[in-house]
């Protein structure tokens, strides 16, 4: 099957197959793509990695490393850890402009209540 077959067949961006089969990381090439069942766990690991905010050089770097096994678990489980705590500072910026956010909210709903609740004729 062709690239885009299995993109379609397997719901996979084309894209992340090109780079799979450009990283030499399974035996498909641009003329016929099977995809074995550690292909599809792999290529998954690789969207993960992907929508977790790795750039493309840190997936493939990910990915050589898993394929080398278990003497790169460290090595992994800190740019996992690296990645995890750039989310969580990322949560961290979030949470505060929504803190701003809600602050002015806060303002205008304040200033609209004392509004309504001046009479006519009173001094602001």
């Amino acid at each position: 099957m062709t690239i885009d077959e299995a993109s379609e067949r397997y719901q996979i961006p084309a894209e992340i197959l090109r780079e799979y089969e450009g990283w030499g990381l399974c035996g498909a090439d641009s003329a016929s793509w099977q995809c074995e069942k550690q292909d599809l766990e792999r290529l998954s690991l690789i969207m993960v990695l992907h929508d977790v905010g790795f750039r493309k050089d840190e997936v493939e770097e990910y990915m050589r490393l898993v394929l080398e096994g278990e003497t790169t678990r460290e090595r992994r489980m800190r740019m996992l850890e690296e990645r995890r705590v750039e989310a969580l500072d990322e949560i961290h910026r979030r949470e505060q402009k929504l803190e701003q956010l809600d602050y002015l909210r806060f303002r205008m709903q304040k200033e609209q209540k004392e509004q309504s609740e001046r009479r006519p004729g009173d001094p602001k």
